[in-house]
């Protein structure tokens, strides 16, 4: 069997590796060997990221939830309780947008959470 030197393959895949990296700077955006490990590094790190995307937008639901209800007189564990209870089955970001965008229907929610209280 003949030896086979997979010349167009190697190179495409190193192209393929280079033109992911092209861009960063220092060596890794020029040299195959560094450009390889920081692709792979990067991947990492971009599925890191994704998954603390998701993290940060709850907590900054939260936030958002907690300061409405502060300034309505209740804590933020209590009307996620009383929504539970009342039945209401709004997610945490619609209900901060509600806060947010429209505060007479959040001061409804509010009264009905307080009566299943």
């Amino acid at each position: 069997m003949p030896r086979v030197s997979k010349g167009a393959a190697t190179r495409r895949a190193r192209k393929r590796v280079m033109k992911a990296m092209g861009g960063t700077r220092g060596q890794v955006g020029f040299q195959y060997r560094l450009a390889k490990e920081g692709l792979v590094r990067a991947q990492v790190f971009a599925r890191i990221g994704r998954r603390q995307k998701k993290r940060q937008f709850r907590a900054m639901w939260v936030i958002r939830l907690n300061a409405a209800c502060q300034q309505r007189e209740m804590r933020y564990s209590e009307f996620i309780h009383g929504c539970k209870k009342a039945g209401i089955e709004l997610n945490r970001k619609m209900l901060s947008e509600i806060a947010i965008a429209e505060p007479a229907a959040f001061d409804q929610l509010l009264e009905k959470v307080r009566a299943a209280l």
